[in-house]
């Protein structure tokens, strides 16, 4: 069977605007951003989703945002699109820029090394919360009407801003992000494209190993090591987050939303659900309309 376009690993290429070392741009309802597929490159990258809900999935880490998202991602970590037609937010700021921007060893002088520690640490994403989410955020936004000096300064200035609170999560902690070389981000994103094109049916685990050329036995050892999941986990953990988004976009059932999320067994989704969030369905829905984070 033909593979489709949407499947194939996608290294996304990067330019800043001339006159500036890093990439800025905010997306609005006019200027949307790309479609959310799993992409991967080399620069370090800021996200900024004012307002809204959505998915947000970032290495072998997914979860479901509300009130807007704020994330470091690290060089290569592969992720997701994080808005769509249904996300609801006012704008989207993204910042791109190459770890060696300003310099090989810029991050290493003693007035900086505490940064370059937090964008090592951003190999494995960061999201943050709370007030310091939408502190931060007005920040990168205040950025887009400065001159290319300025707003390298402001950016500087956000990132000591990152470093100096705590209220922020360490999405891949517990793995995903050994070094892995481009070959495996490859294979990684062609995985997640899969998933992400089939999640709603069951995808046996000899039809995703043939996808990447590997034997069950191997693919599963491979997944494991690379995620820090096992294959079904993921699978399950992406339906989950659907699931949430749909508690919150659709005004269906919970039993719709079950089968549309790609599970088979009603009792089995509420007992997963309730493991991942904390919360059955029904409570989680009952929550929407009250909880800010």
């Amino acid at each position: 069977m033909p593979q489709k376009n949407s499947l194939k690993p996608s290294l996304e290429k990067i330019v800043p605007e001339f006159g500036s070392s890093f990439y800025y741009e905010i997306f609005s309802e006019e200027n949307k951003n790309k479609d959310p597929i799993w992409h991967y490159h080399p620069e370090i990258e800021i996200v900024y989703v004012n307002g809204g809900t959505g998915k947000q999935q970032i290495g072998s880490h997914m979860s479901y945002y509300r009130n807007g998202a704020l994330m470091l991602i690290g060089s290569n970590l592969p992720h997701c699109g994080f808005t769509d037609s249904f996300t609801g937010n006012t704008c989207e700021t993204v910042i791109q820029m190459m770890p060696d921007f300003l310099g090989e060893t810029f991050f290493n002088i003693p007035e900086m090394g505490a940064i370059g520690k937090l964008l090592h640490q951003a190999k494995k994403g960061i999201v943050f919360h709370g007030d310091t989410k939408r502190r931060i955020g007005a920040q990168i936004e205040s950025l887009e009407h400065l001159d290319y000096f300025e707003r390298l300064l402001g950016l500087l200035s956000v990132l000591r801003e990152m470093l100096k609170t705590k209220d922020y999560t360490i999405l891949n902690a517990e793995g995903y992000i050994i070094e892995t070389e481009i070959q495996d981000n490859n294979r990684i994103n062609l995985i997640f494209n899969f998933v992400q094109e089939e999640f709603t049916r069951p995808i046996p685990l000899d039809e995703i190993a043939d996808k990447v050329s590997m034997s069950v036995p191997g693919f599963c050892r491979y997944f494991k090591k690379i995620t820090g999941k096992t294959f079904v986990q993921f699978v399950n953990e992406y339906r989950l987050v659907h699931a949430a988004k749909l508690l919150h976009e659709k005004q269906i059932s919970i039993t719709d939303i079950c089968f549309e999320s790609g599970f088979t067994n009603f009792s089995h989704f509420n007992k997963l659900f309730k493991k991942f969030t904390g919360r059955t369905p029904s409570a989680y829905r009952n929550e929407l309309n009250y909880t800010v984070s």
